[in-house]
């Protein structure tokens, strides 16, 4: 058993080593609950990682004209793209250099 915990601890070691990342993220275990919400925001609008501000409010605006309670959607929907949109943008404005 011993040996056991060993190996998995060495093999834990090497993947950070080599790969950055330690093997419970490749899981999905661990991660900041931030990251997740970033995640699940940019699952909801379809947008990638790295998008900018127009990016974002591009599709935002897309998302909401499909949800918007006159069109058959939710106030709840609404709110969420909101929430997802307000997330993604307070994100983006940190990877802007400063004035």
């Amino acid at each position: 058993m011993l040996r056991l915990l060993i190996l998995a601890a060495i093999v834990s070691l090497v993947c950070r080593w080599t790969l950055g990342k330690w093997p419970w993220e490749y899981l999905g275990i661990g991660g900041s609950t931030r990251d997740r919400a970033l995640e699940r925001a940019r699952r909801l609008l379809g947008v990638a990682p790295g998008a900018n501000r127009n990016d974002i409010i591009a599709a935002h605006k897309r998302l909401v004209a499909m949800v918007h309670p006159d069109r058959g959607g939710s106030n709840e929907q609404v709110h969420e793209a909101n929430a997802a949109r307000d997330l993604l943008l307070d994100e983006a404005s940190k990877d802007l250099p400063p004035r």
